[in-house]
């Protein structure tokens, strides 16, 4: 049975059993800021479990797609690790609980292929169950199944939770027998490669805290006992379904395993579902391939784009172990643009998207591993003079600091160092490297629980959530509101007065202010309530639905409960709202000129100035640039009307509305669209009409990471001030050269030009009056111990390369059979320099320039025997370094 086939008889099992079928979240799409992607079906649904908003259906079914990384170094070495997968999952938020859910999980897996089910065989079906949840095992029983495959296992097991604070339950999971052949009997507590893991049911029944492991927590309540967390790990339902050995072999993976085996020539082996050996590293390798490249294609076509923090950091690890991995098999071309297309075609019947945005995928994809070869290439070199250097050393041993540099600072892989390094005869000081790795894991983890807060410090912002439901905007609408003060909400939690000078965060029943999100900045404005004033300076929404308001108190008090009149700053909105028209317009405008794959990846809407940065590979030609500030005001001087409505996002995706990378988005969207030029989902405010822009003119472009640039561009009259200004800078510059207007920019250029070849000019005078005494200098050596010895310092402010040209001048000056040392100093920006260059026949002595500078400049300096160089002490110290080369070739042994 196909992969896709398998999700479509999951939901559709499960929409006839009255669920409503979820998209799935794209994968960094979340609002917890533990997680860097979306790690399992329920995360989306966790505001639901935790009460915090209340869903329109109480059942859902979705299959959504995971990424988990903890465990990334055992991919490919068992039959079921992998970073990305597919959770297929049934929720029940305050319907059903475990008499609905067992045997709704128990129905579709034995449910024969023709009636719609899996088609398992209810004999080879074990379940395992948390140690004291009697309730489940006789549910399980009056199912059909046998106790003696009912397994009772302790919380490590059969408890699960999201390894965070948050929502978490006793749970009972499904195994499948698949015989002998693939390890002992005795069930999962046994061989849980035999038996197969594939459905997890978790019962939401508590609240957990202080956690530290999967068996140590704090259970600080308990939630409603209507709550159902399933999920169904996909890959590996459809490796049993399929009948293959594990889920390198399912029809969405092996494509891309089997075309990497036949480019580098390896057997892959289909061996059973034990483990792939280390003593089969090209089994290994071809399956961390195969993953990595499906891993990256998903990552991607959800909007992560490789860079060196964060999610893009994980994108960027993943591809680079691919790529890594298919060159330790041999392979030494471009690997992606083989294998990629390859996961297109194996991911597309699930999610179509992929096919249809495969250029902008493929481009960032490419640039990549384009970049990693370079770094290969670098690291190459740099490793070869550190095996150079260890050899001539004598050692047999290439350091774990150079091994960790390597891999720290150039990115190259630990397993090319040991591959190279032993082909060159040279071990490599793995405990050392993994010493140092381990130092950066733990500060990676001390900074990480240094931020993990998980739920436990909303309790001030759910009260006051819980106390009145979610907080409606009304500002579409209106600029003034009159509403009731729900909640006030101090330093320490909620409060019930506040008083002049304080500052307090407010939550109404109602509000005007547009809290900050979707790159749009928040209102300010004033609330008076009773006989106090407050400032509002920062409108936030801590929680889905909860609106805070920042405020000071100005004058009077402010009570809890009170009612009071909401006013917001109409100047600063419609400066804002200009704004934000103006980056659907750069963002569309942007994508007719560069293509489809110039997506948004940020925007701020600011009073007057907006920035927008996109998706691209390279910079932005500035005619580009200025053709699309053209298009942009030619749609202004159009006066399109701006119109806003809600719709299903199946509507909103048939009407060709963009959407955004990283967004979550409900069953209904709110679409914003300028006439018929733009279209966008959106939930800020905007103009009536976009001929109330006024202008827009785009200041510059800049790249801020790889393959994502940044336009930057004011609006309205902070576009016509800017051009009011530039047109004042150009008049007086035609004035000052007595030009027309248009010929300013030829006439700077001209004198910029003339500036820089007079430049130049007044180098070559100044080096003719440095170099021309060096004949007269050499003539003046003085004898040190039968050396002739020239000191002198070149004229202040000689460049560098002048006052080395000049040492080397006086040196060529002195016969050559005669020993020569000369030292010259120079003075710049309050500090000294020293240059020292010596002939043969001063080297014939065993005099060294290298050693003179380091005597000089008391350990410090660079260079060679023939020529070196120091400084850094202070300008007055020149005569001193001079005096003190002389002295140290009158002391020479």
């Amino acid at each position: 049975m196909k992969t896709a086939e398998v999700k479509r008889r999951f939901l559709a099992h499960f929409e006839a059993n009255g669920h409503t079928v979820v998209p799935s979240a794209p994968l960094p799409a979340i609002d917890d800021p533990n997680l860097l992607f979306i790690n399992a079906g329920m995360v989306q649904f966790v505001p639901f479990f935790l009460g915090q908003q209340t869903p329109s259906y109480s059942r859902a079914a979705s299959v959504q797609k995971c990424i988990r990384t903890p465990d990334i170094d055992e991919v490919g070495k068992t039959s079921r690790h992998g970073t990305f997968f597919q959770m297929n999952g049934n929720f029940s938020f305050g319907d059903y609980f475990k008499a609905g859910a067992i045997p709704l999980a128990w129905e579709l897996s034995t449910k024969p292929v023709e009636q719609g089910g899996f088609g398992l065989d209810p004999e080879k079906i074990w379940a395992t169950v948390y140690l004291d949840d009697d309730e489940a095992i006789e549910i399980w029983k009056q199912t059909g199944m046998p106790a003696e495959r009912i397994v009772r296992r302790g919380k490590k097991d059969n408890f699960w939770s999201m390894g965070i604070p948050g929502p978490a339950g006793p749970c009972s999971e499904l195994y499948y027998d698949r015989g002998p052949a693939y390890g002992a009997e005795g069930g999962p507590e046994v061989d849980e490669d035999r038996y197969l893991e594939f459905w997890n049911l978790v019962f939401m029944q508590h609240e957990i805290t202080d956690v530290k492991s999967k068996e140590d927590f704090t259970i600080v309540g308990d939630l409603p006992k209507q709550n159902i967390d399933t999920g169904m790990g996909l890959e590996r339902i459809a490796s049993i379904l399929q009948g293959v050995d594990n889920l390198y072999e399912i029809d969405e993976v092996r494509p891309i395993l089997a075309k990497a085996a036949e480019m580098t020539g390896k057997d892959y082996g289909k061996r059973s579902g034990h483990a792939a050996s280390e003593s089969h590293p090209d089994d290994v390798r071809l399956r961390v391939i195969a993953d990595h490249v499906r891993t990256a294609l998903m990552l991607i076509g959800d909007g992560v784009t490789p860079t060196n923090e964060g999610r893009g950091y994980v994108l960027r690890r993943i591809m680079r172990r691919a790529i890594r991995a298919i060159r330790l098999l041999g392979w030494q071309e471009r690997a992606l643009p083989i294998l990629l297309p390859i996961a297109r075609d194996c991911m597309s019947p699930s999610y179509p998207e992929l096919a249809t945005d495969f250029e902008r995928i493929s481009t960032y994809a490419y640039a990549e591993e384009d970049q990693f070869l370079s770094t290969l290439r670098s690291g190459t070199t740099i490793l070869d003079l550190a095996i150079t250097d260890t050899k001539k050393e004598g050692g047999r041993q290439l350091s774990g600091d150079k091994a960790f540099q390597l891999h720290d600072t150039y990115g190259f892989p630990i397993d090319l160092t040991l591959e190279i390094a032993q082909e060159q005869g040279l071990q490599v000081d793995q405990d050392g490297f993994r010493r140092l790795m381990a130092d950066q894991r733990n500060r990676a983890k001390a900074d990480a629980a240094a931020r993990k807060t998980g739920h436990a410090d909303l309790s001030a912002y759910r009260s006051a959530l819980d106390a009145g439901g979610a907080v409606e905007f009304t500002g579409y609408q209106e600029i003034t509101r009159e509403s009731r003060v729900r909640a006030l909400i101090g330093e320490k939690g909620r409060i019930e007065v506040a008083g002049e000078g304080d500052f307090v965060e407010l939550v109404l029943d109602t509000t005007p202010f547009y809290a900050e999100g979707g790159g749009q900045q928040a209102d300010t404005g004033v609330i008076n309530v009773g006989g106090g004033r407050l400032e509002i300076v920062d409108v936030q929404q801590p929680l889905p639905g909860l609106i805070v308001h920042k405020a000071r108190v100005v004058r009077g008090e402010v009570r809890a409960g009170e009612t009071g009149l909401a006013e917001i700053d109409v100047n600063r909105r419609k400066a804002i709202s200009r704004s934000h028209t103006a980056t659907h317009l750069v963002h569309q405008t942007m994508r007719n000129f560069l293509g489809e794959s110039a997506t948004q990846a940020g925007s701020l809407n600011a009073p007057g100035r907006l920035r927008f940065d996109f998706h691209t590979p390279g910079a932005v030609n500035p005619s580009v640039l200025f053709d699309v500030e053209q298009q942009i005001n030619e749609v202004l001087l159009r006066d399109l009307e701006v119109n806003a409505f809600v719709t299903s996002q199946e509507e909103a995706r048939r009407l060709g509305a963009m959407a955004l990378f990283g967004e979550k988005y409900g069953d209904e969207v709110r679409v914003v669209e300028v006439g018929d030029y733009a279209r966008e989902l959106c939930g800020g405010t905007h103009v009536a009409r976009s001929g109330q822009l006024g202008l827009v003119k785009i200041l510059n472009e800049s790249s801020i990471g790889s393959g994502v640039r940044r336009v930057e561009a004011l609006v309205g009259l902070d576009a016509f001030s800017f051009l009011a200004k530039e047109h004042l800078l150009v008049s007086r510059l035609a004035d000052l050269f007595r030009v027309p207007g248009d010929q300013v920019a030829d006439r700077v250029e001209q004198t910029v030009t003339a500036l820089r070849d007079a430049e130049k000019e007044l180098e070559k005078l100044r080096a003719q009056m440095v170099l021309g005494g060096a004949a007269a200098l050499a003539g003046q050596a003085k004898d040190v111990r039968g050396v002739a010895y020239v000191g002198t310092e070149a004229p202040e402010g000689a460049a560098g390369n002048d006052v080395r040209t000049l040492a080397q001048e006086i040196r060529g000056k002195v016969d050559a059979a005669r020993p020569a040392v000369v030292a010259v100093t120079a003075r710049s920006n309050g500090k000294a320099s020293l240059i020292v260059a010596i002939n043969g026949a001063a080297k014939g002595l065993g005099i060294s320039a290298q050693d003179l500078v380091r005597a000089a400049l008391s350990g410090r300096g660079g260079g060679n025997a023939d020529l070196a160089q120091g400084g850094g002490v202070p300008a007055e110290q020149a005569p001193r370094l001079l005096a003190a080369i002389e002295q140290a070739v009158a002391d020479r042994s």
